[in-house]
């Protein structure tokens, strides 16, 4: 497919390396905070502070006036991201950095079976063999029965599931109202349904803990809107091949900052994923149709 006009790949392409740096720099510092803080209450306190750049969107929603089926499917995905979110935060204070992002990849491919199966897309033979090509790709990272795969790894496996989920319910609702009101809807529920889990073990933060979560919250609405600068300067299947980096990113401060070892399955398997999911966008764009499968980044908080 050619590019549109005005397109400008290679700043594209830089902006969306900018974002997959940032999120694993939100990763990084999530890893770091470790298990001081319980997950539930670091990713309540995440989004709390993170509500303070919704502030502006507020007069947005007030006139958006929402009709009853569109607030439960805000709920919806107010409780539904709310446990991805969750379980994000557990994983990543539980296994190595690389691991949470080559198995994060795995949602826009649960993106593709949903949208098959509850928004009628059709399923090919191809998007069939990307899909089964992913799912090799995730139990070489996992190698059930190796001993390699704990507590952590589960967590994100299911997290991956529900932020697929959550995706689609914010393809529907984007296509009927302003993404702006996605986003603060999303923001509002999941702070919501996160601080009753957060006050059951509550863990009084420190100074240096709330403003590590402060950066978080500032360094994955900064990555949102780089992705934005991304999409709008090129096509996604120009955008989406740069995701790997994230990969490559994670290995190297997963390895020089945490000391943790390369893992060769996790590569290996993240890869395979990764050209799953390039070769789904790429299809897509041949068939010329309205991009069902996700940027990697944006099933993520």
């Amino acid at each position: 497919m050619q590019d549109e006009p005005h397109s400008d790949p290679v700043r594209g392409i830089f902006w969306m390396a900018v974002t997959g740096l940032l999120f694993v720099a939100v990763t990084a510092l999530v890893k770091w905070l470790g298990t001081d803080i319980p997950a539930t209450e670091a990713a309540f306190l995440r989004y709390a502070i993170g509500m303070v750049f919704m502030i502006p969107v507020v007069p947005v929603v007030i006139r958006a006036q929402l009709t009853r089926r569109q607030w439960g499917l805000f709920l919806t995905r107010g409780v539904t991201h709310t446990a991805g979110v969750a379980l994000w935060f557990f994983a990543m204070a539980t296994i190595p950095i690389a691991d949470v992002t080559a198995m994060n990849y795995m949602s826009p491919i649960y993106v593709a079976i949903g949208a098959a199966l509850f928004l009628g897309e059709r399923m090919a033979l191809r998007r069939i063999l990307a899909v089964v090509a992913a799912i090799v790709g995730m139990l070489v990272i996992l190698r059930p029965g190796s001993g390699a795969m704990g507590a952590g790894h589960l967590a994100m496996l299911f997290a991956a599931l529900v932020f697929g989920c959550s995706y689609l319910i914010a393809k529907v609702m984007a296509d009927e109202t302003d993404p702006r009101v996605v986003l603060f809807m999303l923001s509002t529920w999941v702070t919501v349904g996160l601080a009753p889990l957060a006050i059951m073990n509550w863990v009084t933060p420190s100074w240096s803990q709330i403003g590590t979560l402060s950066i978080v919250a500032v360094l994955a609405t900064t990555a949102h809107f780089t992705m934005t600068l991304a999409f709008r300067a090129a096509p996604i299947t120009v955008t989406q091949p740069v995701s790997f980096l994230q990969l490559v990113w994670a290995v190297l401060i997963g390895a020089l900052v945490f000391g943790e070892g390369v893992d060769p399955y996790v590569v290996t398997g993240g890869l395979i994923i990764v050209g799953s999911v390039i070769f789904l966008t790429w299809r897509e764009a041949v068939l010329k149709r309205r991009a069902i499968t996700p940027p990697v980044n944006a099933t993520k908080f």
